[in-house]
């Protein structure tokens, strides 16, 4: 780091790792969502994205149809321009930013201009590709030294000529980094100076994503093979007896869900745990919200509800959000939970029971079944006739609840403790994978993600999907997807999102 200027921000070259969001250190995260500008490459994962501030300003400087959007001195400036504003930027790169990431470049540039910065390590590709390969790079049989190389070195562009008869001579594990198009010259290199032909060789594209592939030949035979499946960057070839490990020390292409895209439409500050549970099973989220739970536009019914508490029997949560957005209003009127001193909590679904035990406080009844229906059918049994009840919920919602317990002799106060809107765009990756059919699954987990993502989606994407599987967390979301047009093929006996994510994998595996 440099001597702090008082008159610049901080830059932050920040390693993103080889693709897996999950590699992204705990310390880069954190950097990424106090940044208020994230520059960003081609091979970072967009959907890390989704740790940003909303107000942060989001800058793609990497490839487009092959082509940088920016040489590295326009980058450069940029750093320093930005900086210049007093702000926190984050230059986030693929791997580790000082092997072969240039920025070593990027931090002279920033020391000669007087500014701020700091350096947060990443996992390079060599390891985190190998690993999610099943191939690792040293073995006590087979491999004691690695050397890592660059698939672009050579004399002529800008850069050092690769020494190949020395590294032909080596007897460990060689990494090429980026070397699809020049896998030839590789090749042809390396036999030159008298590298076995028969030596065993990994190419891997995609690597720690769900589009990982490998592909494993030897040197005699790779070239054919590379040609033949048209392989294409971003890739990295391992060439050493350590790729012969790989059918017995492979773990991650052999997941249930590997390879598949599943997209997630859910909010975001609710989707991380659907994420984990996904890739857990091999596959790639995708974070494409389609709602955004806030306050609502009135919060009068609300606050007039928590000055009477004492006079309810009964408090009803249908969703985590009602618990939470009750609490937090809760808390900004300066009350507490012993207001609810008396009164029965009512919870439907397990997560939204234990976002009340969270609480730490006591739920009374949780129904079978984790819609209103069910907890209609378990109030029945307790005679309610005459009881009042305080439902806090979305400002739309099905009125099967407060009109049924009405008819049970019942009163109910139906407050809106929050609303769901439509959030602005997200990354454009969602689309760009759609129009080139790369996307297996949309998940919709309420009504209101269908009907926001629908109404989002230009026209002239719906028919593409028409290939793609739809799975719904239960049957009301599933009605409102079928009414919507969209034929649902996934939907789970139990309304949660761990018994949707084992619902998707069934789906495949059977």
């Amino acid at each position: 780091m440099t001597d702090s200027n008082s008159h610049n921000g901080h830059v932050i070259l920040i390693g993103a790792g080889p693709g897996d969001v999950g590699l992204l250190t705990l310390k880069g995260k954190n950097w990424l969502s106090r940044a208020d500008v994230i520059i960003y490459d081609y091979l970072v994962n967009s959907n890390m994205m989704r740790f940003a501030a909303e107000s942060a300003e989001l800058i793609y400087v990497g490839k487009k149809e092959g082509h940088a959007t920016l040489t590295q001195n326009e980058i450069n400036e940029l750093l320093i321009q930005k900086a210049r504003t007093k702000k926190i930027v984050v230059r986030l790169k693929g791997g580790d930013p000082f092997i072969f990431g240039r920025g070593g470049e990027e931090v002279q540039a920033l020391q000669e201009a007087g500014i701020r910065f700091s350096v947060v390590p990443g996992i390079p590709s060599p390891v985190g590709v190998s690993a999610y390969a099943g191939i690792p790079l040293t073995h006590r049989d087979h491999a004691s030294t690695i050397s890592i190389i660059t698939g672009s070195n050579e004399a002529g562009k800008e850069d050092v000529k690769i020494d190949w008869e020395k590294i032909a001579a080596r007897s460990g594990t060689l990494v090429f980094l980026m070397g699809a198009r020049k896998l030839p010259r590789i090749v042809e290199q390396l036999i030159k100076f008298n590298k076995n032909p028969d030596t065993p060789v990994a190419v891997i594209q995609w690597g720690t994503t769900a589009r990982q592939r490998t592909w494993t030949g030897t040197l005699d035979t790779i070239v054919d093979i590379a040609m033949k499946e048209k392989i294409k960057p971003p890739t990295l070839t391992i060439i050493g007896e350590v790729v012969n490990l790989k059918p017995v020390t492979d773990w991650y292409e052999t997941l249930p869900l590997f390879g598949k895209t599943i997209v997630i439409t859910r909010a975001g500050a609710q989707a991380e745990s659907f994420i984990h549970t996904l890739e857990e099973r091999g596959a790639e989220a995708l974070l494409y919200s389609s709602i955004k739970t806030v306050p609502p536009e009135d919060l009068r019914p609300l606050d007039q509800a928590l000055e009477n508490l004492s006079d309810y029997d009964g408090l009803i949560f249908t969703s985590m959000n009602g618990v939470q957005f009750f609490t937090q209003r809760l808390r900004e009127k300066n009350k507490d939970i012993r207001e609810l001193k008396g009164v029965r909590i009512y919870a439907i679904g397990p997560k939204t029971e234990q976002a009340v035990r969270d609480l730490h406080i006591k739920v009374d009844t949780v129904p079978e079944n984790y819609v209103a229906e069910s907890l209609i059918e378990s109030m029945d049994s307790e005679n309610v006739s005459g009881k009042k009840f305080l439902l806090p919920r979305a400002a739309v919602a099905r009125e099967i609840l407060p009109d049924t317990l009405r008819k049970m002799g019942a009163s109910i106060d139906v407050v809106p403790a929050y609303q769901t809107i439509s959030p602005k765009p997200s990354d454009v990756s969602f689309l760009k994978r759609l129009a080139e059919g790369g996307i297996d699954v949309i998940t919709f987990t309420s009504s209101s993600t269908v009907t926001n993502f629908l109404d989002r989606l230009d026209k002239e994407h719906h028919p593409k999907l028409k290939n793609i599987a739809i799975a719904c967390i239960g049957p009301v979301t599933q009605k409102t997807a079928e009414d919507r047009g969209l034929k649902v093929s996934i939907v789970p006996d139990e309304y949660t999102v761990e018994a949707l994510a084992l619902a998707i994998e069934t789906h495949f595996t059977s």
